[in-house]
């Protein structure tokens, strides 16, 4: 596996959740996260945003260089693995903080569980994208 900067995954994963301007224009796999970069680099470039412009430019680089509809849909579907071991990971530690009583680590361990299944959500989403 590549290795990648911590600013180009932000902005390559900012990149796939940005939503598009025109759902009719909504492309899919690689095309779509190179059409979804190219419009952030145009409104970056339109609030003289420079610095953005350039991460942009360089994720988009990466993009046009190395994206394959096929490792897209490969990391897609580890996200989705790892956000299903995430919320199976979070309802067992619910049950123990059920299973001793404790009510501010129930809330707690509640919380953190809607949150793992937000994320598996998401990752579904992006998945079948």
């Amino acid at each position: 596996m590549r290795y990648t900067s911590p600013l180009l995954a932000a902005l390559l994963a900012s990149a796939l959740a940005a939503p598009v301007a025109l759902a009719g224009d909504m492309k899919t796999g690689c095309a779509g996260k190179q059409q979804s970069i190219e419009r952030q680099i145009q409104e970056a470039k339109a609030q003289g945003n420079s610095h953005r412009v350039d991460g942009l430019e360089k994720a988009l680089a990466e993009v046009k260089a190395n994206c394959t509809d096929e490792s897209l849909r490969q990391e897609r579907e580890a996200d989705v693995r790892e956000a299903q071991a995430e919320v199976l990971e979070r309802e067992n530690d619910l049950k123990e903080a059920q299973a001793k009583g404790d009510a501010e680590k129930i809330a707690t361990r509640q919380a953190k569980l809607a949150e793992a299944r937000e994320e598996l959500k998401s990752a579904e989403a992006q998945l079948n994208r």
